[in-house]
């Protein structure tokens, strides 16, 4: 039986990538989260299918999770990631791009955006890393997940706000995934205590990110345990052409909890008549 987890393979900064392609129009890149035993189909598979219908979807794993390859004595941290994005982008020929980061995957969105500002069309920024903010015990616990089937039920409990969604499967697929050979060495590798210190390493200079120019769509859970909903209006404050979404009722999985409406809410913003090229700020 096919693991649908895997799927393309590119060379992108020296590095193995497995990602997923699909659909055809206006590239988009979709980072994922950094849970563990996270990949990018795990994070991303309700909406690939959606967004696939008007644009180019393109979802690695980046270095450290999922599937891409991990090279013997990796350094995991904000320039190798962002040098493997951008090393996916060029391996498939993709000279600008939407960008969408959850988490995580926030931080490296807003990372590549302030470091390579031409190859970023729009930016969506969910639940995501990269201001300053104290550690959240959620958070916390995420980084310092030691496998066990009962860690990984609690876990998701904290991720999803409503309780139906974690079910003993999701948690036992997720259990399963975090205990494949390499992922929870790699893990453990990137987040050890204390864990301050590396939300504060995501974290991009408040100069730079409100320079960033862009349009941007910001999209929180209101009752996010893992993340601070105050992530999302600093930098809804910060970005000068930021707009925000915050869904109530709504934990740190956004994508999966309101999965169609997320869909389409990041579709209906990357179709919108705009300034796609960033501008002076001044206008």
């Amino acid at each position: 039986m096919s693991n649908p987890e895997i799927s393309k393979s590119v060379l992108a900064a020296g590095i193995r990538t497995n990602l997923h392609d699909l659909g055809s129009g206006p590239p988009v890149l979709l980072i994922h989260g950094s849970g563990p035993g996270v990949s990018a189909w795990a994070n991303w598979r309700l909406a690939m299918p959606e967004l696939a219908r008007s644009a180019r979807v393109i979802a690695p794993d980046m270095v450290g999770f999922g599937y891409t390859e991990r090279p013997e004595g990796q350094r995991y941290d904000m320039d190798a990631w962002v040098a493997q994005a951008v090393g996916v982008l060029d391996a498939l020929d993709i000279e600008r791009t939407d960008l969408v980061g959850n988490s995580f995957g926030g931080a490296l969105a807003l990372a590549l955006t302030i470091r390579h500002p031409q190859r970023v069309r729009r930016l969506v920024l969910m639940g995501s890393v990269g201001v300053p903010f104290a550690i959240t015990p959620g958070l916390d616990a995420v980084w310092g997940y030691t496998p066990s089937f009962e860690a990984m039920r609690s876990l998701c409990d904290l991720f999803a706000h409503d309780r139906h969604l974690v079910t003993d499967e999701l948690a036992r697929l997720r259990y399963d995934a975090s205990i494949r050979p390499g992922f929870q060495e790699s893990y453990a590798a990137m987040f050890p205590a204390p864990r301050q210190r590396w939300v504060d390493a995501m974290a991009s200079p408040e100069a730079d990110i409100r320079r960033i120019a862009h349009e941007t769509l910001v999209v929180h859970g209101r009752e996010d345990r893992i993340i601070p909903l105050a992530n999302s209006l600093t930098l809804a404050q910060w970005i000068a052409r930021a707009q925000l979404h915050m869904y109530p009722h709504c934990g740190h999985w956004t994508q999966i909890e309101h999965a169609a409406r997320f869909a389409q809410l990041v579709a209906n913003f990357l179709a919108e008549a705009g300034h796609d090229e960033p501008r002076p700020l001044d206008d």
